[in-house]
């Protein structure tokens, strides 16, 4: 370490070990004054270094820095409707960690599934030009624990006292669902979502 006094340099080894220890603790910007009586004598300033001022972050652990498998592909399903991120998180919980679920606002073009409430057929149209990929899945949610109620026109007319729904099928089945329907009359008017999934029929 050097400093400068009348243009004449001073060794380190020459000067106190306490007012090296001085020297060494000044900040930025900070001198070391010596005085005399208490009058100034001479002036100490730090040479300027530069310095990066920061904090030390340890790197991850092996476990979280390593990237998932190239062959792990996860789908992307996007709700067209209000969702809070809490409601999201918890449908994107149960579906398992091969699914992400995402608002429509933020979510990509080559999302997999689009799912949406009842709506218009135009609006529709419209939903699978943004997502050309996208499987489109129109469902209707009742959670009150979550807050979330998405009716459509089946369930209004189920509270209006209809006692049953049938998805569109040939007259046979048709035959064959309302058989079953009147056989269990007094049982539940639709079946739920995790039992039976609403389609288009199709011929065997």
């Amino acid at each position: 370490m050097t400093g400068e006094h009348s243009g004449r340099e001073i060794d380190e080894g020459r000067l106190p070990e306490d007012v090296v220890a001085l020297v060494d603790a000044l900040g930025p910007g900070e001198d070391l004054v010596i005085t005399r009586d208490g009058a100034p004598l001479a002036r100490i300033s730090p040479v300027t270094r530069n310095v990066l001022i920061g904090t030390v972050i340890a790197p991850p652990n092996a476990s979280e820095a390593e990237p998932p498998p190239a062959d792990r592909s996860v789908t992307v399903v996007v709700t067209a409707m209000e969702l809070s991120d809490s409601v999201r998180n918890t449908l994107s919980d149960q579906l398992g960690p091969d699914y992400i679920v995402l608002d429509i606002h933020a979510a990509p073009r080559s999302a997999d599934v689009l799912l949406i409430p009842p709506i218009s057929p135009q609006l529709i149209g419209s939903l699978r030009s943004a997502f050309p990929d996208a499987r489109v899945v129109v469902t209707e949610i009742e959670d009150p624990e979550l807050g979330v109620d998405y009716q459509g026109p089946v369930r209004r007319l189920l509270d209006a006292g209809a006692e049953a729904y049938l998805p569109p099928a040939t007259v046979p089945r048709l035959a064959e669902a309302l058989t079953r329907t009147l056989a269990r009359r007094h049982g539940p008017a639709l079946e739920s979502p995790a039992s039976r999934e609403i389609g288009p029929s199709q011929d065997p």
